[in-house]
């Protein structure tokens, strides 16, 4: 497994593809920024199976309406959300 701070050719981390994976994922990463990205998944096996995962992430969670979510659920999403911004 490659070191998660690995920087290629282009100047890329993994953590600034873990930074950018939604906005590609959602299509609004900025059109110059595409490139580099994908070349950076292009050689990076984990990077490449993290975007899978947010895609697959993203694309499961669009199915859901928000009445199909336990109460339960929605309150422990709530708050690992605000936990999460706290940091």
């Amino acid at each position: 497994m490659r070191e998660p701070t690995r920087e290629f050719e282009h100047g890329y981390t993994c953590n600034q593809v873990v930074e950018l994976a939604t906005d590609y994922v959602e299509h609004a990463l900025p059109p110059q920024l595409v490139e580099p990205f994908e070349m950076h998944l292009n050689f990076c096996d984990g990077c490449f199976t993290f975007v899978e995962q947010i895609r697959t992430t993203a694309e499961l969670g669009g199915r859901l309406t928000e009445e199909q979510i336990p109460e339960e659920t929605k309150a422990q999403l709530l708050a690992a959300f605000r936990e999460w911004q706290q940091r």
